[in-house]
């Protein structure tokens, strides 16, 4: 079966009080619940800072929320700004909802690619390969239970995570240093884009180092989708989200950056074509499905670029209802 994931950013640019942008918080975490309860695989939220749109900035807060309100589903959080963090406390934290989610909880560690990120959290956008690669060696020290040196001193984290030998992390990034790094570590490489190239570069290195992994390779098409019973009329009325979202992300991101869901339209009729945001019938979306066979990724967006929560549940329950089912079989 193909894989199903529900992604949350949580943006509500135009959000009239904080009563309303509450209202989409647990409309988020309701929506992690009715996903679990009928056989979604993944509950995937990210990080930025700083947004004008409200873009969600502690998704580690937001995975706890989900793994406690759920029982199966796994969290992805994708990716984590590793270098915006306190080594020590966030292999804590990542222990701490490990053990609250009995292991369903998975970590994607990028640098980022905002600098105003790091000039708003007060980090080294020069020193960010160095600060990720502080975090990664710490995480994974920290979580053996030992003591271990760490900047001139010897400490020791505790609780031990659920998951052995240590909760489910990735590496992920477009460069060849990201992937450098992972092989290094030993860790698995989450590309942002599909580059079978960097994966071959991966693996070279992983040789080289003699270490063991695995990358997780996008396809060569991620598309965020929707689903409804009359895509002309839904691209009508709410693709004016899908394009703010798309507009925001594209502009945060220099050529350099390699991006499976990045969008160079620069409206709402060039969106629709592009295909990378897509509204789809039911028929339509287990049609792509079967065309893509059990490596294709569904990935819905429910409460995209601040849509309706309205709209966000119809969309969620065509997919859960008219969808899935037919996946399953």
């Amino acid at each position: 079966m193909a894989v199903t994931v529900v992604r949350f950013n949580l943006v509500d640019p135009a959000a009239a009080s904080p009563e309303a942008l509450s209202h989409r918080y647990r409309a988020a975490v309701e929506m992690a619940v009715y996903a679990d309860d009928k056989g979604v695989a993944t509950v995937q939220t990210e990080e930025h800072h700083a947004s004008p749109d409200g873009w969600l900035p502690s998704p580690l807060v937001f995975a706890g929320a989900v793994l406690g309100a759920t029982r199966r589903i796994a969290v992805t959080v994708s990716a984590l700004i590793g270098p915006l963090y306190d080594p020590l406390r966030l292999a804590e934290d990542i222990a701490v909802l490990d053990l609250l989610g009995g292991g369903r909880l998975v970590t994607v560690a990028g640098i980022g690619y905002r600098e105003e990120e790091y000039v708003a959290l007060g980090a080294d956008w020069r020193r960010r390969g160095a600060l990720q690669d502080e975090v990664l060696e710490t995480l994974l020290a920290a979580w053996t239970g030992e003591p271990f040196p760490f900047r001139g001193r010897t400490v020791r984290v505790t609780p031990l995570p659920y998951t052995r030998p240590h909760p489910l992390l990735l590496v992920a990034g477009s460069s060849r240093a990201a992937a450098r790094r992972a092989a290094q570590l030993g860790l698995p490489f989450f590309p942002s884009a599909h580059l079978p190239e960097l994966e071959a570069y991966y693996y070279a290195r992983m040789e080289e180092y003699g270490t063991e992994g695995w990358c997780l390779m996008p396809p060569a098409a991620v598309p965020l989708l929707h689903i409804a019973e009359d895509p002309d009329r839904a691209w009508a009325e709410y693709g004016s989200y899908f394009l703010r979202e798309a507009l925001t992300y594209a502009s945060w991101q220099n050529d350099g950056i390699r991006s499976a869901v990045r969008s160079a339209a620069g409206t709402v009729e060039e969106l629709r074509r592009e295909g990378v945001y897509r509204i789809l019938t039911p028929d339509e979306c287990v049609a792509f499905a079967e065309a893509g066979g059990e490596q294709t990724s569904l990935v819905l967006h429910p409460l995209c670029g601040g849509m309706p929560v309205d709209e966000g549940w119809r969309g969620l329950r065509l997919f859960a209802e008219r969808v899935l089912p037919r996946l399953k079989e």
